[in-house]
């Protein structure tokens, strides 16, 4: 069957080109393909304005960001059999640095699937879909799964607001077999309980286990203060690796509660101590009681969600940069991380040194952090490389 075709304009050709898998309204050219005639999630032939083919993609004409590109092939399917190929693929890169089956199988466009996330823990895997193109293929997807992983379940975690402004519902669907409300994972020789149809995103953060495993080493025998803690993953295993003390701050009670389960699951629940509240106030009131600690984490939500959230979010990391150095000890471990795709790793090191110089002390960087290997960063896509932190050494002015 032959498919719509969707011409560019002159020379907006370029940046596909080069590798790049997303295509804006006001790069199409309307008079050949006129945008009404589309229907949300159609796939098309994506031309450029001399009639050369770019390859085969998806559209939602009612967006901005209206066509991504799922392959270079003109000739290509795209069905259960392009999926099987695809998710081999992906497969074939964390099999090679994971040695169990827990880590993000596909990262949408790092794993050029743009609209696709795919979490395994286990014999179980959890689905995000987050455009009407993907929609459209969710049967075609649910069974390569099914052919490429053997999975005892296939659970499709479509709660996430992106699917908003694709004019798609969000609703949680079992696709196959019976998911566990919870399910035990492992990472970084910490197991720990996880919650697929109510937890976070898809209920565990896979983008960290790099920075975990970093700061790691610096833990020994300390005593470690994780902010925003969520359910543990920075928290036990530092605990796991031998931390003297714990104390875990974060605003959810639910998930607070989920970190104590966590700690008794690994045997270390005698060396914590949580607090529920608001980041910044905990910790300014840990300085008014005159705790101190040696390692600090912070690893924040997103604080920087869209651009014009830049300024007001710059202060926000400043604030919580600044709470968790008057927190250190001397010649103490500061871990922070973002996730905001909109802030810039030399902004969050420019927020490190002036929170520094602010309270007259000395920082060194010790190491840089980055998202997981099962995050592959798209060259072509900076979107794709939203994880940035840093572990700084604090010492006294």
């Amino acid at each position: 069957m032959s498919l719509a075709k969707l011409y560019l304009k002159k020379n907006e050709e370029k940046r596909i080109k080069g590798g790049h898998l997303w295509i804006y309204s006001n790069e199409v050219d309307t008079q050949q393909s006129p945008l009404k005639q589309f229907a949300s999630g159609e796939t098309v032939e994506i031309v450029q304005h001399s009639g050369k083919s770019l390859g085969i993609g998806y559209i939602n004409p009612n967006n901005l960001l209206c066509a991504r590109l799922l392959s270079r092939d003109p000739q290509v399917t795209i069905d259960k059999s392009f999926f099987v190929h695809r998710f081999n693929i992906a497969l074939s890169l964390r099999q090679r640095i994971y040695d169990k089956p827990f880590y993000r199988l596909v990262f949408g466009e790092g794993d050029e699937l743009p609209g696709l996330i795919v979490d395994r823990f286990g014999e179980h895997l959890v689905v995000q879909i987050t455009t009407a193109g993907m929609e459209r293929y969710v049967d075609d997807i649910c069974q390569a799964l099914e052919k490429v992983c053997k999975p005892q379940s296939i659970l499709l975690r479509n709660d996430s607001n992106a699917r908003d402004a694709e004019s798609l519902s969000r609703e949680n669907r079992q696709a196959f077999g019976v998911t566990p409300a919870s399910v035990i994972i492992e990472e970084n020789n910490t197991e720990f309980a996880i919650h697929p149809f109510d937890g976070q995103k898809t209920g565990w953060f896979y983008d960290h286990r790099s920075s975990r495993q970093q700061i790691n080493q610096y833990v020994k025998g300390k005593r470690v203060l994780d902010v925003f803690s969520y359910i543990g993953a920075f928290g036990i295993q530092a605990l796991k690796h031998q931390a003297s003390e714990l104390w875990a701050v974060d605003i959810s009670a639910k998930a607070l509660d989920e970190l104590e389960h966590n700690a008794t699951l690994n045997q270390c629940d005698d060396k914590l101590t949580t607090i529920e509240g608001d980041a910044l106030t905990a910790l300014k009131q840990l300085k008014q009681n005159g705790e101190k600690f040696d390692v600090v984490i912070v690893d924040p939500p997103a604080f920087i969600k869209r651009k014009k959230d830049h300024k007001a979010g710059l202060n926000a990391y400043r604030k919580i940069n600044e709470a968790a150095m008057r927190l250190l000890e001397r010649d103490g471990i500061l871990l922070t991380a973002s996730c905001s795709m909109h802030l810039k790793s030399s902004e969050l090191l420019d927020i490190v040194r002036s929170a520094g110089r602010h309270l007259e002390k000395r920082v060194q960087i010790i190491e840089q952090c980055h998202q997981g290997v099962d995050h592959p960063i798209h060259p072509a896509i900076a979107e794709t490389q939203y994880i940035k932190g840093y572990i700084c050494r604090v010492l006294s002015a």
